[in-house]
C-alpha cells in the first residue's frame, strides 16, 4: 500500500510548483481508493515543502459519507435501522480473529437493545453486541455467523446465537443476558461454539470442492450463482440447463471424496484481486473485494496450471486439510430456476448419520417386504407388477358392474327408444372420471347402434360423457349433447368430437336430472 500510494503520489504532484498544495480530491482520492492515509500523504509532501487542502478533503470525506448514508437507507429493510451506520460511523470496523482463532478478548463498544443504543443490559434483555475485535465470523458470502458465549470481567454473560456483519465490516453480535449485568467498556472474553464452527468450516470447505467437481462432470460453463454454509449442510446453486443424470451425481461425489482423502493442506495468502485472477483462482458469486483478498487453495492436481485442485476467493472460514471435512454426501439436486441447479448435501457426521438413516429406512423395507437387501430391487418389482395386474382387473370389474346396474356383468343397463334412436343414460357413483371413455365404448358395443350419457359422481362434482356410435354421428353430435348435460350440474362448455365429448360441473346432486336433459334434447 505505501509503495503503490507513493507512487500514485508523485503522479499527482509531478505538475505541482514548489509550495503549492496537493488538492483534497486528490488527497482523498489516495486514502479512498488506494488506502493511503492522509497523516503519510502529508508527510510525504512536507519534505518536498507542499501541504495538502485538508478542508478539500473534509469536504470529500463528508460528501461521501453522506451519498453512502443516502444510498443505504434506501435499500429496504435495511433503511429502519440506521442505528448501524452511525455506530460505524463512531466506532469503525471490528477487527476479524476467527481465522486462526476461536476466542479472544474484545472491548464492549456499543450494545443494542430493541434497536436502540444503551450503557448497559441485565439478565434476560435480548441484546446486540460490537467489539473491537471478535473471533465470531459474520454471515456473509453464503456462510452463516457463529455462535457461542462471551464473559465480561464483572460477572456478565451473554449467550450469542448469531453473529451478522452490518455495513461490510461490522460484526454484530446477536444473543441473550444469561448472567448478571453488561455494561459499555468491559472487556469481554468472547468464546466460539467450536463444534458449530467445525462443521460450518467443514461444509464451506465442500462448496469449494463440489464448484470445482461441478465443472470437471458437466463442463466450465458452469458458475456458481448462490450458496448457504449452514452447521447441518450445504446448499450450492449452479448455471446449468438440464438435471444431473445418476451417474453426473455419482461422479461429482466420488471426486470430492478423493480429494478429501488426499488430506493435503488447506493454504490461504493475501493478494490483490488482479493477481489472484491471474494465478488462477475463481472470484464467487455475489462476493464483493476490496484491494486485497484471500485466495483459498485446497486439494493437489498436477494437471492444473497452479498445481492445486480448487482455487478461489473466499473470506470465509474453512478447514485445516482436506481430510478435515471427513465425507461428502449429495442428498439432493433439483432447479431453482430457468438455467439454475442446485445441490443440498452433507459432510463430515451430518453425512454419515444421512447415510446411516438411509441404511436402516432399506433394512426397513427389506424385513417389511420379506427380503433380503440384495433382492429388493427385483421385489418390488415384482410387487408393481402384481399391483398393476390387480389394478386393471379392479377396473374391468367396476365398468361390467357399471354397465350391469350392479344385477351383473351380462344384464347390462336398460336402453330406451326415442325417435328410432337407442338412448341409454346412467349415473355411477364412485366410478373414477378417466374409466368413463371405456365404460361408454363397452356400452355403444352392447347397443350396436345409439347414444350412451354417464355422469361420474365423485366428491360432490359430476363428470358427464355421451357417446355416439359412427353411424349416427352424422346427424346427432356427443359435443351438443354433453354440453346440455354439463349445464345442468353447473358447467360451462364442453369438447370432444361428434362421437365422444366429456364435461364437467360442480353440482352432482343434478346428475339424474342431467340424464332426463340430455335425453329431452335427443328427443
Amino acid at each position: 500500500t505505501l509503495d503503490r500510494g507513493l507512487k500514485l503520489l508523485d503522479d499527482e504532484v509531478s505538475d505541482l510548483p514548489e509550495g503549492a498544495a496537493l488538492s483534497g480530491e486528490a488527497a482523498f482520492k489516495l486514502y479512498d481508493t488506494y488506502g493511503f492515509p492522509l497523516d503519510l500523504t502529508e508527510d510525504a509532501l512536507r519534505g518536498k515543502n507542499m501541504t495538502v487542502d485538508t478542508a478539500g478533503f473534509e469536504t470529500c470525506m463528508q460528501q461521501q459519507k453522506e451519498a453512502a448514508r443516502a444510498a443505504w437507507a434506501g435499500s429496504g429493510e435495511a433503511a429502519t435501522d440506521a442505528v448501524w451506520f452511525d455506530l460505524r460511523e463512531k466506532h469503525g470496523a471490528t477487527d476479524f480473529l476467527g481465522y486462526d482463532n476461536e476466542q479472544g478478548e474484545g472491548l464492549l463498544k456499543a450494545i443494542i437493545v430493541d434497536g436502540n443504543p444503551v450503557t448497559s443490559a441485565k439478565e434476560g434483555d435480548e441484546v446486540a453486541l460490537i467489539f473491537n475485535q471478535s473471533p465470531f465470523y459474520g454471515e456473509s458470502g453464503g456462510q452463516m455467523g457463529d455462535a457461542g458465549i462471551v464473559s465480561f470481567e464483572k460477572g456478565g454473560a451473554v449467550a450469542v446465537s448469531d453473529t451478522k456483519k452490518q455495513l461490510g465490516d461490522m460484526h454484530v453480535h446477536i444473543g441473550t443476558v444469561t448472567n448478571g449485568t453488561i455494561s459499555e467498556g468491559e472487556v469481554g472474553d468472547l468464546k466460539v461454539d467450536g463444534d458449530r464452527r467445525s462443521a460450518l468450516k467443514a461444509n464451506h470447505s465442500a462448496t469449494h470442492l463440489v464448484h470445482e467437481a461441478l465443472r470437471r462432470v458437466l463442463g466450465e460453463h458452469v458458475t456458481q450463482k448462490g450458496s448457504l454454509v449452514h452447521p447441518d449442510y450445504l446448499r450450492f446453486d449452479f448455471s446449468h440447463p438440464k438435471a444431473l443424470s445418476e451417474q453426473e451425481i455419482a461422479s461429482v461425489e466420488e471426486i470430492v471424496n478423493d480429494m478429501i482423502r488426499q488430506n493435503e493442506g488447506v493454504s490461504t495468502r493475501l493478494m490483490t484481486p488482479d493477481a489472484a485472477q491471474e494465478a488462477g483462482a475463481l472470484a464467487l458469486f455475489g462476493e464483493k473485494y476490496g484491494e486485497e483478498v484471500r485466495v483459498v487453495s485446497m486439494g493437489l492436481d498436477k494437471a492444473s496450471s497452479h498445481g492445486n485442485y480448487s482455487v478461489e476467493l473466499c473470506g470465509g472460514t474453512h478447514v485445516t486439510r482436506t481430510g478435515d471435512i471427513g465425507l461428502f454426501k449429495i442428498t439432493s439436486e433439483s432447479a431453482v430456476a430457468s438455467g439454475v441447479r442446485r445441490i443440498e448435501a452433507k459432510t463430515a457426521r451430518g453425512a454419515m448419520s444421512y447415510l446411516n438413516d438411509q441404511d436402516a429406512l432399506v433394512k426397513g423395507l427389506a424385513g417389511l417386504l420379506k427380503s433380503g437387501v440384495a433382492d429388493l430391487p427385483a421385489r418390488v418389482e415384482g410387487l408393481m407388477k402384481d399391483r398393476k395386474s390387480l389394478e386393471k382387473q379392479l377396473s374391468d370389474a367396476k365398468r361390467q358392474l357399471a354397465l350391469g346396474g350392479g344385477q351383473g356383468a351380462n344384464s347390462g343397463p336398460e336402453a330406451v327408444e326415442i325417435n328410432g334412436v337407442k338412448y341409454l343414460g346412467q349415473v355411477l357413483d364412485g366410478v373414477s372420471p378417466k374409466d368413463l371413455r371405456g365404460l361408454a365404448d363397452d356400452a355403444k358395443k352392447q347397443l350396436g347402434s345409439g347414444v350412451v350419457a354417464l355422469i361420474a359422481v365423485n366428491d360432490g362434482k359430476a363428470a358427464v360423457l355421451v357417446g355416439v356410435t359412427d353411424d349416427l354421428t352424422d346427424k346427432i353430435s356427443a359435443v351438443d349433447l354433453v354440453r346440455v348435460g354439463a349445464a345442468t350440474v353447473g358447467g360451462k362448455g364442453g369438447g370432444g368430437r361428434p362421437d365422444m365429448a366429456q364435461a364437467g360441473g360442480p353440482d352432482g346432486d343434478g346428475a339424474a336430472d342431467a340424464i332426463e336433459a340430455i335425453r329431452k334434447a335427443l328427443a
